[in-house]
């Protein structure tokens, strides 16, 4: 049962990515993909907490931490995943991303007693991050926008410090950690979406196609809200080393939705560096 779980978090987050892009070239801008894909997914989880018998916090101590966890966890990674993937393709992206558990480990080097980098660590950070460069080399064919790239990776270190901040920060229920920390990044965002209202009022209205609309809200509700309440079962019944084997098979799926869905071109380049991050990946797991 839990690799069933585990295969179905790694299907719908492999494809958000695709789904984004989807939204994209239906005419949405990165505020209304994210302020709606929120949205959806406030509402999955208002209703997976009240199906709990849990109640949100009552004292702003507890809804610092969960601002803190809404900025970086959703609010600020959706809106720089959206805003990049303008220029690069959705397989790209899940080949970006797949550097977050390898952030997390720099970071909770530093900051997290007793988490220490190891030779095998050490190599595997440089093994994926070589990966990385091989993506973004302007000289080869194949290579994504900089810039564009350079908010993806932006967003899986906002994960990764968001990762981080969840064991340093006191603990809180799953239901009301899921449904705190998207309320908190919905209010974050919604000045933006406010101050852009007019220009999303105007995407919506003239969407080119309503799958853009359907693949936002499938974004909301599924790999944003469902998606989220399998994530805690999962770390509950299986605990999160079990959960880290995502990590290699996220971009995998990403990588060959976009190819062969949208048919995304799948350049040498761009396999190499899949290959390269996930030996790295695999490298740090050694444990000796």
């Amino acid at each position: 049962m839990n690799w069933l779980l585990l295969g179905f978090l790694v299907l719908v987050w492999g494809t958000s990515f695709m789904a984004i892009a989807v939204a994209i070239q239906g005419g949405l801008g990165p505020v209304a993909i994210t302020l709606l894909r929120i949205a959806c997914a406030v509402i999955v989880l208002m209703l997976f907490c009240v199906a709990k018998g849990k109640k949100l916090p009552n004292n702003l101590k507890s809804w610092a931490s969960l601002l803190l966890l809404g900025l970086f966890g959703s609010a600020l990674p959706f809106m720089l995943i959206s805003w990049g993937q303008q220029t690069v393709p959705s397989a790209s992206t899940g080949v970006l991303m797949s550097i977050m558990p390898l952030v997390t480990m720099l970071l909770a080097h530093y900051l997290i007693e007793g988490e220490r980098l190891n030779r095998f660590k050490i190599m595997g950070f440089i093994t994926a991050f070589t990966g990385v460069f091989i993506l973004l080399n302007p000289a080869a064919a194949g290579s994504v926008d900089f810039y564009g790239a350079l908010a993806i990776l932006a967003a899986a270190s906002s994960y990764a410090f968001n990762t981080v901040l969840i064991r340093l920060l006191p603990p809180f229920h799953p239901a009301v950690a899921g449904t705190g920390m998207m309320l908190c990044s919905f209010i974050i965002l919604l000045p933006l979406g406010i101050f852009e209202y007019s220009e999303i009022t105007q995407q919506l209205t003239e969407l080119a196609e309503a799958k853009a609309l359907i693949a936002v809200i499938w974004l909301g509700l599924m790999p944003t809200g469902v998606a989220s309440i399998i994530y805690f079962i999962v770390v509950n019944r299986a605990g999160p080393s079990f959960l880290s084997n995502c990590n290699f098979l996220i971009p995998v799926v990403a990588f060959f939705a976009g190819t062969i869905l949208l048919n995304e071109p799948a350049s040498l380049q761009s396999l190499i560096a899949l290959l390269a991050i996930l030996c790295g990946i695999t490298l740090t797991r050694i444990r000796r």
